[in-house]
């Protein structure tokens, strides 16, 4: 090979180069989660990382201190940005932090949010909710096989988003008195005889599972937010008892507090997301902004499935071995 046409074969290998490594520069992407304890955000930044990796793109990580912590999540986002970031994913805790997305957005930051829904924001990646919470109630009623339901909700905290789509679902589910899925408001027909606020803790959920068991010792069904709090739910209800006598429910697809606890027969049943899938799409969305400037836009349905040891006429669901191959976290 003539000397003139390595140097020009060099020189086009070194220019391409310098233009992937200055893409790769160019395409910072911030993940901020609620926190950064949950299997759930866990999984989800593991996904981010790969995704990330793959595409040559550099990712930035933060999350709240708690779920609601939204002041932590605001500082993020503004040091996410100082930091060249061109696109921030986000898992809102509240809607504090709304001003600050409505201002990096103007500022040519694509926002995207990542199983919470948050207005500003320029599109959502994740589960429905509502349809989680749909599913759960719709394997409950076959569950109690005609008996009269006495429920107990362990929900989020109040105003949430996720927390209201995933209780008032599963009351629809049921075929209670509910409200639509863009209510941020909890339903509470005549059958919920006591609602208790986790905050998707297992500790809090069992304290608010005694506090209900002293107003109605007949509860029969149990709605958790999701598996964390449907484990402190079955603590409290053992001490007393009543773990036998009692459907309890829940939301997420945990290996351990979710799919293990299915096999273990502490949870009837619960709905499966894939928070992998929603960071996946994140990133790809991220990098797709560095190269072209257009913003996603609109909803993303990541999917959900049910999940039970025992499954019910009519009621769809996938068995624990399927779950397994596909859970995530502890």
């Amino acid at each position: 090979m003539k000397k003139s046409t390595t140097l020009a074969l060099t020189a086009i290998a070194f220019a391409a180069s310098a233009a992937t490594s200055a893409f790769a520069a160019e395409t910072v992407i911030g993940l901020i989660t609620k926190t950064e304890s949950n299997p759930f955000f866990v999984k989800m930044k593991e996904g981010a990382d790969a995704a990330a990796k793959a595409a040559g793109a550099k990712l930035l990580s933060a999350a709240g201190k708690q779920d609601g912590d939204t002041a932590s999540q605001i500082s993020a986002m503004e040091n996410m940005v100082a930091a060249g970031a061109k696109t921030i994913l986000i898992t809102s805790s509240g809607d504090a932090i709304v001003p600050t997305i409505k201002k990096i957005r103007a500022q040519g930051v694509q926002v995207i949010a990542l199983d919470s829904p948050v207005a500003e924001a320029d599109a959502l990646f994740a589960t429905n909710n509502y349809k989680a919470g749909e599913l759960i109630g719709q394997y409950a009623k076959a569950a109690l096989a005609g008996k009269k339901p006495v429920i107990a909700t362990m929900d989020l905290f109040p105003g949430h988003p996720v927390g209201a789509q995933r209780h008032n679902g599963f009351l629809a589910g049921y075929g209670l008195k509910s409200l639509d899925a863009k209510s941020n408001e909890l339903a509470q027909p005549a059958e919920v005889v006591c609602m208790a606020d986790s905050f998707g803790d297992a500790a809090k959920a069992q304290t608010g599972m005694e506090n209900c068991l002293q107003k109605n010792p007949n509860i029969n069904v149990v709605y958790a937010i999701n598996e964390p709090a449907a484990a402190g739910a079955y603590k409290a209800l053992k001490a007393a008892g009543k773990e036998k006598d009692v459907v309890i429910l829940g939301v997420d697809g945990m290996c351990s507090n979710g799919v293990g606890n299915v096999e273990k027969g502490v949870i009837a049943a619960t709905s499966m997301q894939y928070p992998l899938k929603m960071a996946a799409l994140g990133v790809a969305a991220g990098v797709q902004y560095a190269k072209d400037n257009k913003r996603q836009s609109g909803y993303t349905d990541t999917g959900v499935d049910l999940v039970a040891a025992k499954p019910m006429a009519g009621v769809k669901s996938i068995d624990t071995k399927i779950a397994r191959a596909q859970c995530w976290g502890e």
